[in-house]
């Protein structure tokens, strides 16, 4: 843990009391704004590489202004781990379309706004309890499902309703009723040998993390009801920050032989 008092706003590092932006941008009035969370391990920031393709994406996706070059990206960084003693804990990775006007269409003017900040990584038990949200569902028709961007609000109400039901997390369906990820991360299952992962055009979020088991694991992309979840050995949850093992779907208990579980564990752990 530390005091992670730093943080880094359009070219400069400043104290995190007193960094500001502007009222007008669009980061705040509409949520034009991406983002990428990223680990820190042993002084490192873990697959910034990965990181900041996605984000090139999501920036390319919503037609940004020019944005600052990779290479700036990771000086900006690796400066904000550096200016706060980081060793272990998560830099957040924000960039807006910038300040502009009322309404929506954007000025041709406009300069986008990079913010890093800085914060201890939270801590979270290996196992946790979801339930299937029904307020609201995955759009795998809108771009925005392929994109890590601000606009939360449907993860926000899925979490919502699982803490109020008891749970840890919500699994959220897409709307043909099919798996599309957890709350904040993706999802991959074991049912006996075969281990499969919904596919992107499911409404799924190119996690990072999911992309590396992938690359390193035999999984196999395919859609998943949520009566299939419910015949599966093992389900784990995956993002930027760890691996987690699902011990509760809607009130059934899975399998506590971590096999997937260490198996994504280890090619985690071996990120760099």
């Amino acid at each position: 843990m530390g005091d992670f008092d730093v943080c880094f706003v359009n070219d400069e590092l400043v104290p995190t009391a007193s960094a500001h932006i502007g009222l007008t941008d669009r980061g705040l009035t509409l949520g034009d704004a991406v983002f990428e969370t990223l680990r820190v391990r042993g002084g490192r920031v873990i697959d910034i590489d990965g990181h900041l393709a996605r984000l090139r994406v999501a920036v390319e996706c919503l037609g940004f202004p020019a944005v600052t070059d990779s290479r700036a990206l990771c000086v900006a960084l690796e400066d904000t781990r550096a200016a706060n003693g980081m060793v272990e804990g998560v830099l957040r990775l924000t960039v807006t379309r910038g300040a502009g006007g009322r309404g929506l269409a954007p000025a041709a003017d406009l300069r986008p706004t990079v913010i890093v900040t800085a914060s201890a990584l939270p801590v979270r038990s290996p196992g946790f309890r979801a339930v299937t949200a029904s307020v609201t569902r995955r759009n795998e028709q809108s771009p925005l499902s392929q994109i890590k961007s601000t606009s939360y609000l449907d993860n926000i109400l899925a979490l919502r309703e699982a803490l109020s039901r008891g749970a840890d997390d919500a699994l959220l369906l897409n709307t043909r009723g099919c798996a599309a990820c957890f709350s904040a991360a993706n999802l991959v299952v074991r049912r006996g040998a075969v281990v499969m992962t919904p596919p992107l055009a499911d409404g799924v979020m190119p996690g990072t993390v999911r992309r590396r088991l992938l690359e390193q694991l035999p999984i196999r992309e395919a859609s998943l009801t949520v009566a299939e979840l419910a015949l599966a050995d093992e389900i784990i949850a995956t993002n930027s920050l760890g691996i987690r093992q699902l011990v509760e779907l809607d009130g059934k208990t899975l399998s506590s032989e971590p096999i997937l579980f260490g198996q994504a564990r280890a090619v985690y752990d071996a990120l760099t």
